[in-house]
């Protein structure tokens, strides 16, 4: 890949008024504010933050002007996706005069986004973190399904279904796509994979139910990998002159040296959870987790180390549920690796126990996976009878 190349990074805030509270939306200033021109895998970049904007058309200006751009191009969308009220089911961005009413003259179709980033001709990446409501709704999952939402472009993201009230903070998508980011991954090159990037955005995310996972295609190299080694230096050349290479393969020097190992990660990522940066700690853990499991496979003893290390993370961030579910899966692993009689199986197990009684209203949703592991377990009669009595205790969910 050429660094030189110059590019373009495009924020794209589709938040009507009506939705925009007294604040700006603030996914799409948690990305403004994170440093975009870092984000791009190119030595200089063009930012362009389109807030409030009004009209379909001067929209569509800036992003033929983005496509224009012959580096790698990130187009970030946020906010409102919907469709008209009546006679159209065509999905639209919804602009800042946009109503259900109104839509269909005063947002921008999306078929016009896709089009206009379909001809640039540099590597192209489409994030999305948006909301839909009721309405929208299915009309959005039969477009995501048939491939029209993603228009032939790569697309990593996610929507969500609009909130009652105009959030108050970044969506936990953008949040977590942003920390992965920063963090970059120990194992890949000079550029991410942007799939990578958008499993462990949704790993790590506390998304609400319901929402809409998108990825489809390949960005090729428009994210930056912050975590990628150092350039090597450049070898001395040699008093003599080099033999000359034989057909076949390119000579050694010609292949980039591997990823730079770190001696532990685990303290930097214990400092970071300690000092409250959870997100951070996060990312890093399941980034070296994607690691082990591409070098050693997911039912390794490497693997299943940072099964371990994301669950006492998740407890130090006070996520009890998912703490719990993490040191299940933990303890599952090591039972049908070594047996019953697996020292470390059971402190895994006991540490999910643990975690589950501070569960709160989600334990009894835990209660049965965590009762079957038990019954795997000689002399666990207690600890069978614990859960079960909480289940007892539980009151009946009610279904909707």
């Amino acid at each position: 890949m050429d660094h030189a190349t110059h590019g373009c990074v495009l924020l794209l805030d589709g938040t009507p008024d009506g939705r925009r509270g007294a604040l700006p939306n603030p996914t799409a200033h948690a990305i403004a504010g994170a440093g975009p021109r870092q984000f791009l895998a190119a030595a200089s970049a063009d930012v362009v933050q389109l807030p409030a904007m009004a009209g379909p058309q001067s929209v569509l200006a800036y992003l033929q002007d983005a496509a224009r751009v012959p580096g790698p191009l990130l187009v970030w969308v946020t906010g409102h996706l919907m469709v008209p009220a009546r006679r159209s089911t065509e999905l639209h961005l919804a602009l800042r005069e946009s109503t259900a009413a109104t839509v269909r003259y005063t947002g921008l179709p999306w078929e016009w986004l896709t089009r206009a980033l379909r001809e640039h001709t540099g590597p192209t990446l489409l994030l999305v973190d948006a909301e839909a409501d009721a309405h929208t709704w299915p009309h959005l999952a039969a477009a995501a399904h048939d491939g029209r939402l993603a228009g032939g472009l790569p697309v990593c993201g996610v929507v969500t279904p609009a909130p009652g009230k105009p959030a108050q903070e970044a969506g936990p998508y953008t949040r977590s796509f942003l920390t992965a980011l920063s963090v970059g991954h120990p194992a890949a090159g000079p550029t991410l994979d942007p799939a990578v990037i958008h499993h462990l955005a949704l790993t790590q995310a506390s998304l609400p139910e319901g929402f809409l996972a998108l990825q489809s295609g390949t960005g090729g190299p428009v994210l930056a990998n912050r975590a990628a080694p150092a350039p090597a230096a450049a070898p001395v050349a040699p008093a003599a002159p080099a033999p000359p290479v034989a057909a076949g393969p390119p000579p050694a020097a010609a292949v980039p040296p591997p990823p730079r190992e770190e001696e532990d990660p685990l303290p930097r990522i214990l400092a970071a959870a300690q000092a409250g940066r959870h997100n951070e700690a996060g990312a890093m853990a399941a980034a070296w987790e994607q690691q082990a499991l591409r070098r050693h496979g997911p039912h390794s003893p490497e693997a299943g180390l940072w099964i371990e290390v994301r669950a006492d993370l998740a407890r130090l961030a006070g996520d009890h549920p998912r703490a719990a579910e993490l040191w299940m899966s933990a303890a599952s692993t090591r039972l049908a690796r070594g047996g019953p009689a697996d020292a470390e199986a059971l402190a895994a197990l006991r540490r999910a126990h643990y975690c589950w009684q501070h569960s709160g209203e989600r334990a009894p949703r835990l209660a049965p996976a965590l009762l079957a592991l038990w019954e795997q377990v000689p002399d666990s009669v207690e600890a069978a009878a614990d859960v079960r009595a909480r289940l007892q205790e539980a009151p009946p969910t009610v279904s909707r």
